[in-house]
């Protein structure tokens, strides 16, 4: 993460000057090498922790133990006021989203990350004999994150009284900082549906955790204990089916953007990446399970949040800035030669 130099990285909002204040990153990943014990990390920078510091997690990946989470918050008229270049962080009104601290971090918005939990809401109804598959909405809404599919799908949720069910079991999956509240029985999901950003909540080391849960080929998860199974075998299946069939490769990976110049590579070719993104103006996200080609033997997950969105690019053609895409890039080459061994 130091190497990237994330502190240079260049805002629209400034002129294309370096950023005024230190972006905030939240990166976590696990990493499974054969015939070993699962390991991790989750890491976290921002304008109160320029240097970053790594989150306290138990020998059974449990919730993070070190940080208070605060949400992240929006004005009256949906504007993302905590990331605006002259953002008084000390004037803002936080909301406690988790944990008992010492270290403050606002939790950047998840942005289309989110349908990550949508698609475990619809898998919960799948699974409940409630509903079909919506196999077009899913489709649409994981591969190319189209906000339609996810309006749809969203309200398929209400119909099905889903939400507060969808929120329990996130809970009674250990995962606490993913909330999915303030959606419309419309299927309103946005800033302008009163949800949107300080509503829908997301950590990376909870998103990790999510993905590890719809991981087929990942270890049992050292932090359950019992209870109830995030989703069937067959909905984790078919979730991972749509992940892997991911077409927006613009942010930890980037061979959607290999004719845009100065292209930076991500996480490379020779891997299979089955992800989602997230990206607005503000925000951008990954999150997804990393798997050698045969005969490669990595295998990891990794996810980050951010508020390094598109205001951030170098080209139009750009989610974000290049130094993402070199963030993933450089977790794959360090993990590698471990892995791989």
């Amino acid at each position: 993460m130091r190497a990237q130099d994330f502190g240079a990285t260049a805002d629209s909002y400034e002129g294309g000057r370096p950023v005024r204040h230190f972006p905030s990153i939240d990166l976590a990943v696990a990493a499974f090498p054969r015939g070993r014990a699962p390991v991790w990390a989750n890491v976290l920078f921002s304008r109160e922790h320029p240097r970053g510091f790594a989150a306290a997690i138990d020998a059974h990946a449990g919730p993070v133990t070190n940080v208070l989470f605060h949400a992240d918050v929006r004005d009256a008229q949906g504007a993302s006021i905590a990331w605006l270049p002259r953002s008084d962080w000390s004037r803002i009104a936080w909301k406690q989203l988790f944990g008992p601290g010492p270290n403050r971090v606002v939790a950047p918005y998840p942005a289309s990350l989110l349908k990550l939990m949508v698609a475990v809401g619809v898998g919960m109804g799948v699974d409940g004999g409630l509903t079909p598959w919506p196999e077009a909405a899913m489709k649409a809404m994981i591969t190319v994150s189209d906000n339609d599919a996810t309006t749809e799908l969203v309200a398929l949720l209400h119909r099905l009284d889903l939400l507060e069910p969808l929120h329990a079991r996130l809970q009674a999956c250990g995962l606490p900082t993913l909330q999915l509240r303030g959606t419309r029985a419309d299927g309103g999901w946005g800033n302008a549906a009163g949800a949107g950003v300080g509503m829908i909540q997301m950590t990376a080391w909870d998103s990790a955790r999510l993905v590890w849960l719809l991981d087929p080929a990942a270890p049992r998860p050292p932090w359950l204990h019992g209870g109830p199974a995030l989703l069937s075998a067959q909905s984790r299946d078919r979730i991972h089916g749509w992940m892997a069939a991911q077409e927006l490769h613009e942010i930890l990976s980037s061979q959607r953007l290999k004719d845009v110049p100065g292209w930076v590579p991500g996480i490379p070719d020779d891997v299979h990446f089955a992800h989602k993104t997230g990206n607005t103006e503000n925000y951008a996200s990954d999150a997804g399970i990393a798997r050698a080609r045969p005969p490669g033997r990595r295998h990891y997950i990794v996810a980050v949040l951010s508020n390094l969105g598109s205001r951030y690019r170098p080209h139009e053609r750009c989610a974000t800035t290049w130094r993402l895409p070199a963030l993933g890039a450089a977790i794959d080459a360090a993990l590698a030669p471990w892995l791989e061994a």
